[in-house]
């Protein structure tokens, strides 16, 4: 899973892609300080890894990872080229989702490029920014299909989904919110990888003191979860400062200083989930002697696609998959005790794989 991080010049997105990814990122108090997009590898924590790695003595765990790629802070006028430019837009076009760091705190000591703090104006020029970078690439595309449109019938269906999606971002409304007329138009929006078109979550930057109640006293955050209601889009709160502290803790440190402030998760703790709640993802395990390890899929998944994930041969031989819930293998003490109780199922092509399956692919080549 790859996720860009996005927002203005001092909102807190470097503070946070820094404590997410412990990457280094330069954070200073002035626009434009990150010029080339920054890339951190996350591992995705689950419990579920370490006590299945104890069960079958794994001599390796290999956890899923998150890519974050942080994306200069943009400003308006950024897709015409203003502060440094359409260029770093390209770098988020890859990503599964964007994250949105929106600022909801006050303070002096921190310029806004705006001079106020007003959090839904800051996702207006955002949104405005990355509409215009996506017009500016369907009119590369439009002025490309006109000419084999006349004929040809593919292109000419292409050519009338382009505009149609060029007249609804000039209307200020993003890809994601126009509703395809058929499975066809569906995919050929798809194919054109546009940034309104991508799923976001948005970041709600506040104080410590505003942590504890996860935002809820605070009016900015108020207006950023009702306006993503709107859309269909995930809100968490965070507060950067403290999840730079969180950092550079170690395990059990870390999970006093959030017991000592009243949280139950830390700031990527809480990303992740609303990540793979949004884009609709699940976790599967593969346990062993040489290794243990979280596949990520999306929800859905049947068993031989899920194999795949693992090789093209686990798919393409794919014979049976040995299903087990991890929670029942672990009260069970062992696999071949889990057997003998009759909870581990042996599955065909048309098994649907669930969150926290542990999985033994039986396939030939």
């Amino acid at each position: 899973m790859k996720l860009g991080i996005v927002g203005l010049p001092n909102v807190g997105k470097s503070t946070l892609f820094n404590s997410l990814t412990k990457a280094g990122a330069e954070s200073a108090n002035y626009p434009f300080c990150t010029i080339d997009p920054n890339i951190g590898i996350v591992t995705v924590p689950d419990f579920r890894l370490g006590l299945l790695a104890n069960m079958y003595t794994s001599r390796k765990i290999t956890p899923a990872v998150i890519e974050f790629v942080d994306i200069a802070g943009l400003v308006k006028g950024a897709s015409k080229g203003e502060g440094l430019g359409n260029q770093f837009l390209s770098n988020i076009r890859e990503v599964d989702a964007i994250v949105h760091v929106v600022r909801c705190f006050e303070d002096s000591n921190v310029v806004h490029v705006d001079g106020s703090v007003d959090p839904l104006r800051d996702i207006e020029t955002i949104n405005l920014e990355l509409i215009f970078s996506d017009l500016e690439i369907l009119e590369r595309r439009i002025s490309k299909t006109a000419k084999s449109a006349r004929n040809d019938k593919a292109a000419a269906a292409e050519l009338e989904t382009l505009n149609k999606v060029k007249e609804w971002l000039e209307a200020e409304k993003p890809a994601k919110t126009l509703v395809p007329a058929d499975e066809e138009e569906a995919e050929r929006i798809a194919s054109l990888n546009l940034l309104t078109a991508k799923p976001v979550i948005y970041a709600a930057n506040v104080t410590e003191d505003d942590l504890a109640d996860d935002g809820t006293s605070n009016p900015y955050v108020q207006k950023v979860r009702e306006f993503a209601a709107g859309e269909d889009s995930e809100v968490f709160v965070i507060c950067a400062k403290i999840e730079e502290e969180i950092a550079e803790l170690e395990d059990d440190e870390k999970k006093m200083f959030l017991e000592d402030l009243g949280l139950k998760e830390s700031g990527l703790e809480k990303l992740i989930t609303a990540s793979y709640h949004l884009l609709g993802l699940i976790s599967y395990l593969t346990a062993g002697e040489q290794e243990t390890r979280a596949w990520t899929i999306k929800k859905g998944t049947k068993a031989p696609q899920a194999a795949g994930k693992i090789h093209s041969d686990f798919e393409r031989g794919f014979i049976r998959a040995e299903v087990v819930n991890y929670q029942e293998l672990l009260d069970a003490g062992s696999y071949a005790a889990a057997k003998e109780k009759g909870v581990v199922g042996l599955e065909g092509k048309e098994y649907v794989v669930k969150d926290g399956d542990v999985i033994l692919f039986r396939f030939n080549v």
